[in-house]
C-alpha cells in the first residue's frame, strides 16, 4: 500500500511545478493537459485546454501528484502539511528560504528539542511545508 499527496492547484499547477523545480529541485515525471485527454471531458469539466489534467513530480524519493482541477481560483490546502527532511541545517535554511519566497512564514526556522532546525511556511500557493533537519544530521 502507498499513500501519495495529490495537490490541486486550481489553475496554477504549471506555475507550481516550475516553482518546485527551481526551489526544491523537483523533477516532473509526467504531465498531461486537458487538451491531451483521450475522449471528451467529463460533464461539468470546463477547464481550459492548456491547463494540467494530471502531473506527477518527484522531490527526492517522493512522488507527488498534482492537477489544475476545475480551475476555480486559489487552492485551499487546509488541515495538511508536507514534511521536508533536509540533510543538514544549511540545506534546511536554503529550502526554507526558497519555499518562503512569496509565501508566509508560520514558524521561523529554529532549533527545537526534536530537530536541529525546524520551521513551517505556507508557500505562495498555500501549501504548508514543515522543513526539518534532524539533530542527528551533520551540521553545515
Amino acid at each position: 500500500m502507498q499513500v501519495q499527496p495529490y495537490l490541486n492547484f486550481n489553475g496554477r499547477c504549471e506555475e507550481a511545478l516550475q516553482f518546485y523545480s527551481k526551489s526544491l529541485g523537483a523533477k516532473v515525471d509526467m504531465m498531461m493537459r486537458f487538451k491531451e485527454m483521450p475522449g471528451p471531458q467529463a460533464p461539468g469539466m470546463t477547464a481550459p485546454p492548456d491547463k494540467i489534467l494530471h502531473a506527477a513530480f518527484r522531490i527526492g524519493d517522493t512522488q507527488v501528484l498534482a492537477s489544475d482541477g476545475r480551475c476555480t481560483g486559489k487552492g485551499a490546502f487546509e488541515g495538511i502539511a508536507l514534511s521536508l527532511t533536509a540533510r543538514d541545517d544549511a540545506e534546511a535554511k536554503r529550502l526554507f528560504g526558497a519555499l518562503s519566497e512569496g509565501g508566509k512564514v508560520q514558524q521561523p526556522l529554529i532549533p527545537t528539542f526534536f530537530a536541529s532546525s525546524f520551521g513551517m511556511v505556507d508557500d505562495r500557493f498555500g501549501v504548508t511545508w514543515m522543513v526539518i533537519a534532524s539533530k542527528d544530521a551533520q551540521h553545515g
